[in-house]
């Protein structure tokens, strides 16, 4: 069984993510503060729905303690709607965000992204080849040996695309897996990604070219030797 550890304060909040998420067949555990929280991490949390209004201390410090040790997702769940909050959320590790109030369905829909994303992922680590290789744990992809620098999102599609190597997956594929904000939900937005991907690989290597593309189809990763 899958397990989801909630930090939030609010009551309401817990009840309404409780039933939701047991009803689809997940185990929640719940803390009320950050401490709690932290205390109650385990190797087997699949996933964390974490407050960043907590009363004992902010959800971007929350996270910062986990990213120390452990390289779980998490899900932001806040009040406020601003792009720095958002962008600073992203930055220091965190996998999506979701501003309240939300739907159940819409985050039931934010975690099963989230978990495609992130199952087995032992076997991405046995996918890579020589040249390309990914660490989950810091989520960079490195390429003969020097890191990638690379957005949230082209880290994302590079990691789906290793899940899967040889695999081509659509644009609305990618767009369903990988991308969290509605407003960003355009074909364009895709092929700018891949651009930019092939543009960091070039940078270190003129001649490399990961990414696989076939017309009318998609984008994947090439199963390179």
């Amino acid at each position: 069984m899958i397990k989801i550890l909630l930090i939030e304060d609010e009551p309401g909040i817990q009840e309404t993510i409780q039933i939701a998420l047991e009803a689809e067949g997940f185990s929640i555990f719940i803390a009320a503060t950050g401490t709690q929280g932290l205390q109650m991490l385990a190797d087997d949390i699949s996933l964390i729905l974490l407050d960043i209004g907590l009363p004992d201390q902010s959800g971007f410090d929350v996270l910062k303690s986990i990213r120390k040790s452990f390289a779980t997702p998490v899900i932001f769940l806040t009040a406020r709607n601003s792009e720095i909050d958002k962008v600073l959320g992203l930055e220091i590790g965190a996998d999506d965000y979701i501003v309240k109030p939300f739907s159940p369905r819409e985050l039931l829909a934010r975690i099963r992204a989230i978990l495609r994303r992130t199952q087995n992922p032992l076997e991405i680590e046995k996918k890579s080849n020589s040249k390309i290789r990914i660490s989950l744990e810091k989520k960079l992809i490195y390429f003969n040996g020097k890191s990638l620098n690379l957005s949230p999102y082209e880290y994302k599609t590079m990691e789906l695309f290793f899940k899967w190597p040889g695999r081509i997956f659509t644009r609305e594929e990618i767009m369903d897996i990988v991308w969290t904000e509605p407003e960003d939900s355009f074909d364009r937005a895709v092929d700018t990604v891949i651009k930019n991907i092939r543009a960091r690989f070039k940078e270190m290597d003129s001649n490399f070219d990961p990414i696989e593309t076939r017309r009318g189809q998609g984008y994947g990763l090439k199963e390179i030797i």
